[in-house]
């Protein structure tokens, strides 16, 4: 994985989300479909996406008994995306199983999609931990016990903040991958994020990929502010 700035498409339905990818006509994106536009088109978008040369994170956070999960990526397997995920607060063999099914449904001679799983969302808070879900340990001891369990569920990284992205890399190495939302400007407002970080920020702490969705596809000109981003997670400005 080259280091991706991932573009959510957080868009209502397929319309709107070609007309978007429409401004970047001459660009090989790398796009993050998640639960609304899925649910609402389907995977014949998911296809209509990659037929057009992008790469494609499906963003659907399986969480499950072992068995569905695994049959439901056995199916996901085969529109040959490039990134799915899982809830790691399913558990070892729910994780496993999620590997299990990628490499039966995978297509022969096709490359298997990464599957990364979800620590902690970036809209929790530590208060959220305790108070909601009965965690009496901090974040980060939260996050790197679930990134630790998905190394060794079978798994190819995590989805992280990018402030716990240093502990995850000390935890399971560098190239685990760590995949991180949460990402603005400095002067942009954090939304219903909390753990949130620049994509200079990101990359300085080791980042293996950004997801970016507000932030371009809200902006008064998405090409530029794309531009702008994606110069800055890679560091040439």
């Amino acid at each position: 994985m080259d280091h991706p700035l991932i573009i959510a498409l957080d868009f209502p339905e397929k319309e709107k989300a070609l007309d978007f990818l429409s401004l970047f006509s001459k660009e090989s994106l790398y796009v993050k479909v998640g639960m609304e536009l899925f649910y609402s088109e389907g995977p014949r978008f998911v296809e209509e996406i990659k037929s057009r040369g992008h790469g494609v994170f499906l963003d659907l956070k399986l969480h499950d008994i072992p068995n569905t999960v695994k049959s439901a990526m056995e199916r996901l397997a085969r529109l040959n995306v490039d990134i799915v995920n899982v809830h790691a607060a399913g558990g070892k063999q729910m994780m496993e199983a999620a590997i299990e099914g990628l490499d039966k449904g995978t297509i022969s001679g096709n490359k298997r999609p990464a599957c990364i799983a979800v620590t902690q969302l970036t809209s929790t808070t530590e208060k959220m931990l305790t108070d909601d879900l009965l965690i009496s340990e901090h974040m980060e001891a939260v996050v790197s016990h679930y990134a630790r369990n998905t190394k060794a569920s079978g798994l190819d990284g995590v989805v992280c903040s990018a402030l716990e992205v240093p502990v995850i890399s000390r935890e399971c190495g560098g190239d685990f991958l760590k995949v991180t939302p949460g990402i603005r400007m400095v002067s942009e407002d954090k939304g219903d994020q909390h753990r949130v970080a620049t994509p200079e920020r990101a990359r300085e702490l080791g980042s293996t990929a950004i997801v970016v969705g507000r932030s371009i596809t809200q902006a008064q000109d998405p090409l530029a502010a794309y531009y702008d981003m994606n110069k800055l997670w890679r560091g040439q400005i």
